[in-house]
């Protein structure tokens, strides 16, 4: 065997995936789920692969959550019938989520946050002679998208929804705390969390006191789904990134080091001198540039630089500069480049497992740290 060991054949930089600790994650948030009586709907904007779906689903083809309809057609292809397309549609693709439902036997439940478009999205609706279940999104305080919790903006939205039966039909309400990601503080994110719930179910409430039928009430992210004191009113979960963690969640104390999966294989290509430092080939394409680490964790650069066999640190070597194929690992001294030859295989620890995953094709599966394999991802719109 070569100085590539286990990983002989693979060529760098690639996406590890350890199946392993996913498995692991993902019985963790289903426990999670159980423990504070909600659906989970796993979000796979991150995943975008069938078997990550079905690990995540505990092998069940249950409700899910997408971002993209390329991931909604994936999925309803593959059999799964309950699918929420997580962001407000542009009129233009309803004939393509149309579609999707009717070749499939899928419902796509749609998002819709403004008046505006859901009377754009009622005449569409008519146009294509199609049925959509919508989804009105609130804003619990990101501020990214949402109509007023609990308001008349709402009662509108809904109002718009109900004068456009049989096209269209309410089916609740959702909300997504994406700020928790501000805080490193357990005590924090759980008071955000209650105000995430508080949100919609708050919103549900008024739609149901005007004869607005309102099932589903959904709230999800990662950190305010673990933290959560309660979840009175809530009937379902979505959250994604704990099937993978990264060194944003990592850095603001969501989870553990040994409960990350996701890491890119890389090769040392270069020994600058001058640095000094390592030259891997793993750039920006390879890693994004993607830096939410930092605000916690300043050593994080765009990566951690590990062993690729044990996965653990190299002292503190982090991917310092990126450019599209070539990254920049500053280095203590030249005793490195002896320990770390030209040709020499890492493994770097991303920042962000969403963007880093976006720019490959599949995982190469990992079960107890060796190869077994690989799963594909769909990617595009």
């Amino acid at each position: 065997m070569s100085e590539h060991g286990i990983f002989e054949g693979l060529e760098t930089p690639c996406l590890l995936l350890d199946a392993d600790r996913l498995e692991r994650n993902a019985a963790k948030m289903r426990a999670r789920c159980d423990a504070l009586g909600v659906m989970l709907r796993p979000h796979l904007k991150t995943a975008k692969s069938l078997d990550v779906a079905r690990v995540a689903a505990g092998g069940v083809a249950g409700p899910i959550t997408v971002s993209t309809l390329a991931e909604a057609e994936y999925f309803a292809a593959a059999g799964w019938r309950d699918i929420l397309y997580s962001t407000a549609i542009a009129p233009a693709k309803l004939a393509r989520a149309a579609r999707i439902q009717r070749e499939h036997g899928a419902r796509l439940l749609i998002v819709v946050d403004e008046l505006e478009a859901a009377r754009a999205i009622g005449r569409e609706a008519r146009s294509l002679d199609a049925r959509f279940s919508l989804l009105i999104e609130v804003d619990c305080g990101e501020h990214r998208s949402g109509a007023e919790p609990a308001s008349a903006e709402l009662l509108a939205i809904a109002a718009a929804i109900a004068a456009d039966a049989p096209y269209l039909d309410l089916a609740g309400v959702m909300t997504h705390a994406g700020h928790s990601y501000a805080f490193d503080d357990p005590a924090a994110i759980r008071e955000l969390a209650e105000v995430e719930r508080f949100a919609a179910v708050a919103s549900a409430d008024l739609l149901r006191s005007h004869g607005h039928p309102c099932p589903v009430v959904s709230v999800g992210s990662t950190p305010t789904a673990l933290f959560a004191a309660h979840s009175t009113g809530v009937t379902e979960v979505r959250a994604g990134i704990y099937l993978f963690w990264d060194l944003s969640q990592l850095s603001r104390r969501i989870c553990a080091e040994d409960d990350m999966a996701i890491s890119v294989l890389a090769t040392v290509i270069g020994h600058q001198r001058r640095g000094p430092s390592l030259i891997l080939d793993a750039g920006a394409l390879a890693l994004s540039k993607d830096i939410g680490a930092r605000r916690f964790m300043p050593e994080a650069g765009y990566g951690l630089v590990c062993d690729a066999s044990t996965l653990a640190p190299l002292g503190t070597l982090a991917v310092e500069t990126v450019h599209q194929e070539h990254g920049s690992v500053p280095v203590p001294d030249e005793s490195w480049f002896a320990r770390l030859p030209i040709g020499s295989l890492v493994r770097i620890l991303p920042n962000h497992a969403c963007l880093t995953c976006a720019a490959y094709p599949f995982y190469h599966v990992l079960r107890a740290g060796r190869p077994d394999g690989q799963w594909p991802r769909v990617g595009g719109w």
